[in-house]
């Protein structure tokens, strides 16, 4: 029985437990569901609620009427916002691994932050200084958060662009930074690591990442965390499809790594 319980434990056959907050940090019931929420006393990752105001949905003239903000300017608030809030992350408490922000508009994910660092006890400091901060006029939410694995929170109809829920669908929306700032701020990081890793006489791994998103992934903009010693081969995309090489790799694929590579071709190394 113990077994059994601890198999279905946060999934839908769960009566107890809340499978979406297990799954995604948040529940459209909030403290009226009927199932458990638990809330983790330690975890990697942080959500900073509701902290992220997007202009197309908050823009409005002296008339009442909503102003329109074009997809340049969105693009260039949004970039704006998430290199303020990363940097401030990694700077006062510590190495971010990855940070995600939702594009949904249900209120219990709308301008949600989710924030995962590499310590659990960098999220625990992150956690108490940022519930005594304010941030663009408005005091900040911050609680530890049971997600770590966003791609089990991320709704994959949405990242094949064929959700039907829209902004209201309860899984995570994860909105995309451009791919001139993802470089920055995680080449910055990966520099870091390089200068350490030579400061204490290793030898340094050319890997791929360190210059292009994963090309699996592409489509969402998001690196992929769980690949080491990758290479890449003189092979390109059959028909020119994105124009960009195959990647080769000598340990398993995660599956993150394996969304959106459905025409790809993936060679093991001998």
């Amino acid at each position: 029985m113990a077994e059994y319980l601890a198999s279905i434990f946060g999934t839908e056959k769960d009566k107890v437990n809340c499978s979406f907050y297990f799954k995604i940090g948040a529940c459209r019931h909030g403290d009226r569901c009927s199932r458990l929420h638990n809330k983790p006393t330690f975890s990697q990752t942080i959500a900073l609620l509701n902290i992220y105001r997007n202009p197309q949905n908050s823009s409005q003239s002296a008339d009442g009427l909503r102003c329109a903000v074009s997809d340049v300017e969105m693009q260039e608030h949004y970039d704006e916002f998430f290199e303020e809030v990363f940097t401030e992350m990694e700077e006062k408490y510590g190495e971010v691994e990855e940070m995600n922000v939702c594009d949904n508009l249900g209120d219990h994910l709308v301008g949600n932050v989710y924030v995962k660092f590499r310590r659990e006890e960098d999220a625990e400091k992150a956690v108490i200084d940022l519930n005594n901060r304010w941030f663009n006029g408005q005091p900040i939410h911050a609680e530890l958060s049971p997600v770590t694995d966003f791609r089990e929170a991320c709704c994959r109809q949405y990242e094949m662009g064929e959700c039907t829920r829209g902004g209201f669908c309860n899984f995570m929306h994860l909105k995309p930074i451009s791919r001139e700032l993802r470089r920055e701020l995680y080449g910055r990081r990966r520099k870091k690591h390089r200068s350490r890793s030579r400061s204490r006489g290793r030898e340094i791994v050319n890997d791929p990442v360190d210059s292009e998103p994963c090309h699996f992934y592409c489509m969402s903009a998001r690196k992929c965390c769980s690949l080491t010693k990758q290479v890449h081969n003189d092979i390109f995309f059959k028909d020119g499809l994105l124009n960009k090489k195959f990647v080769v790799i000598q340990y398993s694929l995660c599956n993150l790594f394996l969304v959106g590579g459905i025409f790809l071709t993936v060679i093991p190394l001998s």
